[in-house]
């Protein structure tokens, strides 16, 4: 994903390719979760970002060095805006390089999805289920409360599970593990490729 910056010291509001996601997501759930979750983090960030300092950093930026509610939505918009890039309805299989790490890193990509999935049913209360890069190339799973990201830790986040409710509660109620395994259908692995570099 290519880092956000501020425009006249204001993040945009990041555009959502898509209406549904077929079967996986409703344009109900999006309507709710692009619409009014990440509009409101985006708005409450706009409006802490003047005389903070921050207003003239990129958003991966404002997320390693801020703290308490400027950390929080931040945190919210990078975590949103990648979340919502990485799905499409024609979406691009795995690549060799991919398919090469996973097994590298996990033993196979059904041992991966099924710790991913594992760790993202897992996390008590709300957060984000991540596979990143660390500084030496080896892919890890990591388990992000509430608003944080890998990119505190120097990890270089490559894909992202969202699990607050709100993102999968219309279509799956409290059923957070089928939605993780649904999620799979439209994950477009060639911009999580691209997030390697």
């Amino acid at each position: 994903m290519k880092d956000m910056m501020p425009v006249d010291g204001q993040f945009a509001m990041p555009t959502l390719p898509y209406e549904a996601l077929g079967a996986v997501i409703s344009k109900e759930t999006l309507g709710f979760h692009h619409g009014k979750h990440l509009k409101a983090y985006v708005d409450n960030l706009n409006k802490l970002l003047p005389d903070s300092g921050f207003e003239n950093l990129s958003l991966t930026e404002v997320v390693k060095k801020s703290e308490g509610g400027m950390f929080n939505n931040a945190g919210q918009v990078l975590n949103h805006a990648m979340y919502f890039e990485q799905f499409s309805n024609n979406s691009k299989p795995m690549g060799e390089k991919m398919n090469g790490l996973l097994e590298r890193d996990f033993g196979s990509v059904e041992a991966f999805k099924k710790e991913f999935e594992q760790k993202g049913a897992t996390l008590f209360g709300s957060g984000w289920v991540w596979l990143s890069a660390d500084k030496d190339g080896k892919l890890v799973i990591t388990q992000q409360k509430n608003a944080e990201n890998p990119v505190t830790m120097g990890l270089r986040p490559l894909l992202t599970f969202d699990v607050w409710e709100h993102a999968y509660y219309l279509d799956y109620q409290n059923r957070r593990a089928d939605y993780l395994a649904a999620l799979w259908q439209v994950v477009d692995w060639s911009i999580v490729e691209k997030r390697l570099c």
